[in-house]
């Protein structure tokens, strides 16, 4: 059966965006330069932390991503005001009905950057290569292809994609960057190589150089004809070049988007936003999807081995306080284990609520009593752990002080270990954590089976045989009906919270700083950025 719209009826209603703060929520509208777009002219963009790698296959943080989505087209693209899935490379595709193979029906005349023609073995060699790269290089796309038995070439535009059980979810991850298709070229390299700024893609803009942890410089493709009906044009970008560098400081960001040295630049927090609005710039706000950010439990590792203790942490927090002393108004509490925006999203803000004397209660009950300096203890241990966290997030250090102080006053000590991202990456590799604390960012429900399931990336450490919640993440993926599918994932997140898996703290919204002269910044509906309809103003 032909399926050009995956996600329909309630689920895709999760994904009206509603607009808030300085500007519009996906580009357009408020503060937007007036006129039809121009072509030409560079982009100067900020980014608050390096991107780690070129490759999109393996890159994982928002920073990298915003320039690694750029030079690679995926197979079909997602609306990111309806859910519903276009045409990108594929102009059709259809879907058995178990959902174990995917057919894509390929544009005539597409062509890498180095002119090489994109087929239907290019395909399969892009998703063969993400998974001999493996979850170590490239996690997202991995588990993305989870059960890959492998593709078939049918015709030169032609491909199969065939799973070894049903897996409902693989159509809307062909959209993200993570399955974006390069050239034979680059897949055939080794997973360091393909971090070099080498990479050759079919995509709007072509890497012109790449400096590791410093800069980025991409150019417009010359003869782009196959955009994704997601763009306002199919033809090329408007923009010649953009110029990304790293202005890890909030204050110097802001600084040389108001002066003029940058035209747009991530992470506007909300102290900054009166300074870019003084200067006839704006700040563009949307919600991110799937796994809001929050701690990760490792259940292996001292007092965390008590459900108790885990359970006790969830009315331990303060979300509105974490938002409306950190954030500002254009944040969200957390209240559940996905976002609010993501397909299947259920609410249980009754459940994730703020309630120190039940959480203290949970403590008593479960024998932790209070030591001397207020810190519980229990057989002669201390009720302590710690957190690691990686600057992905300009908020992260300050939300988890006062998260911090939060769990203090029951009787909890949380010790801090902010890391590099490289660092973390190794020590979520490794499951040499406490807690973890991070988000994660995907316009699918299914991000709850790559992120819990044991099977998968599992970072919780649970070990032994499946448990109920792997039945049910195993289960939505054989479930091609939307509504059948978003109620287990429903069922999915009440298993997550029950078994203290994950603490929710708050919803990250991407806020991005646009100077007066920049139009047509628009967000994917993963929340990330698309640069093909963005211009300058000369």
């Amino acid at each position: 059966m032909k399926r050009t719209v995956a996600i329909t009826g309630a689920v895709a209603a999760a994904f009206t965006l509603a607009a808030c703060g300085g500007g519009g929520d996906n580009g357009g509208g408020n503060g937007e330069p007036a006129g039809p777009p121009q072509a030409g002219g560079t982009l100067r963009y900020g980014l608050s932390v390096a991107p780690t790698c070129s490759d999109p296959a393996q890159s994982s943080t928002n920073q990298t991503i915003y320039v690694t989505r750029q030079i690679v087209d995926s197979l079909v693209d997602q609306d990111p005001e309806t859910g519903q899935l276009k045409p990108w490379l594929a102009d059709t595709w259809t879907v058995s009905p178990d959902a174990k193979s995917f057919t894509f029906h390929l544009k005539d005349g597409i062509t890498f950057s180095d002119g090489t023609p994109l087929t239907a073995d290019s395909v399969r060699k892009n998703l063969d290569s993400i998974v001999a790269l493996g979850g170590a290089k490239a996690p997202l796309g991995a588990s993305y292809l989870a059960g890959y038995a492998g593709s078939t070439v049918l015709d030169p535009h032609t491909v199969r994609v065939d799973f070894s059980g049903p897996n409902a979810q693989f159509l809307q991850a062909t959209s993200t960057p993570q399955l974006g298709i390069q050239s034979d070229a680059t897949v055939a390299k080794s997973a360091d190589e393909r971090c070099l700024g080498t990479n050759i893609g079919s995509g709007p803009f072509t890497y012109a150089e790449w400096k590791q942890n410093a800069s980025a410089t991409l150019v417009k493709r010359s003869g782009y004809s196959w955009g994704s009906a997601v763009f306002a044009s199919q033809g090329e970008a408007n923009l010649d070049k953009i110029v990304f560098t790293v202005v890890p400081e909030s204050g110097v960001r802001t600084g040389s988007l108001s002066s003029g040295q940058l035209d747009a630049i991530s992470d506007a927090l909300p102290q900054d936003i009166p300074q870019i609005e003084s200067g006839g710039g704006r700040v563009q706000f949307t919600a991110n999807p799937g796994v809001p950010f929050g701690l990760q439990v490792n259940v292996t590792r001292g007092p965390l081995r008590d459900p108790a203790v885990r359970a006790a942490l969830v009315p331990a927090i303060n979300r509105k306080e974490l938002v409306d002393t950190v954030l500002g108004p254009q944040f969200k509490v957390a209240t559940s284990v996905l976002a609010s925006k993501t397909p299947g999203y259920t609410d249980l803000s009754s459940r994730v609520t703020y309630d120190p004397d039940a959480a203290k209660k949970l403590l008593d009950q479960a024998g932790w009593v209070p030591g001397p300096d207020g810190i519980r203890v229990k057989d002669g241990q201390r009720l302590s752990a710690s957190v690691i966290f990686a600057p992905v997030f300009a908020g992260n250090q300050a939300i988890l002080e006062l998260t911090q102080q939060q769990l203090k006053a029951v009787g909890f000590d949380l010790r801090l270990e902010p890391l590099s991202v490289a660092e973390s990456n190794v020590r979520q590799n490794n499951k040499d954590f406490d807690f973890d604390y991070y988000n994660s960012t995907r316009a699918d429900g299914d991000i709850l089976r790559t992120t819990f399931a044991v099977n998968q990336r599992n970072l919780n450490a649970r070990g032994g045989p499946a448990e109920p919640l792997d039945t049910l993440l195993s289960q939505q993926l054989a479930a091609t009906d939307p509504a059948a599918r978003a109620k287990i994932i429903g069922e999915a997140q009440t298993a997550v919270l029950d078994q203290g898996l994950w603490i929710p703290t708050i919803e990250l919204s991407q806020a991005i700083g646009v100077g007066k002269n920049v139009g047509g910044v628009k967000f994917e509906a993963s929340a990330r950025l698309q640069f093909h309809d963005t211009w300058l103003k000369r």
